[in-house]
């Protein structure tokens, strides 16, 4: 992996929405066709995972990868560049938990006073919010 692509995926608690904003291309899970989104990535040690915050219904994207776990992983700002990736959507309730639980603090503590979303609930994330591992396939 290049090390300007290494630097990019080295995010940690102080980084930036910027820092975290990436796209990612699915395949649908129904059409078969590429889907393209802008998410934020998240790196817990020496992983990474996507995720977002809850929301009453499984995100197209994380359906796309249950049902096809290759994706791509787009770095876009400071640094291009295109990842082919495999997902592992984590389904385990004591696993979300240990996962979210740092996601949730890492979100309350850049979060600001006049910001248009609500101050994390970890039972709420750990139950609602979307979590895929990812596991970059190239690595090069």
């Amino acid at each position: 992996m290049r090390e300007d692509v290494r630097e990019a995926l080295a995010i940690d608690a102080s980084s930036t929405i910027e820092d975290r904003t990436i796209d990612i291309t699915t395949t649908g899970r129904r059409s078969g066709q590429p889907r393209r989104i802008e998410i934020a990535f998240y790196r817990l040690g020496d992983d990474i995972y996507l995720s977002g915050i809850p929301g009453p219904k499984t995100r197209d994207w994380l359906a796309n990868l249950a049902a096809h776990p290759q994706f791509t992983f787009h770095l876009k700002n400071g640094v291009a560049a295109d990842l082919p990736a495999t997902s592992t959507v984590i389904t385990d309730p004591a696993e979300r938990r240990r996962v979210l639980a740092v996601f949730a603090e890492e979100f309350n503590r850049r979060r600001s006073p006049d910001s248009p979303w609500p101050e994390p609930v970890l039972d709420e994330w750990a139950e609602r919010s979307p979590l895929a591992k990812v596991t970059f396939t190239d690595p090069d």
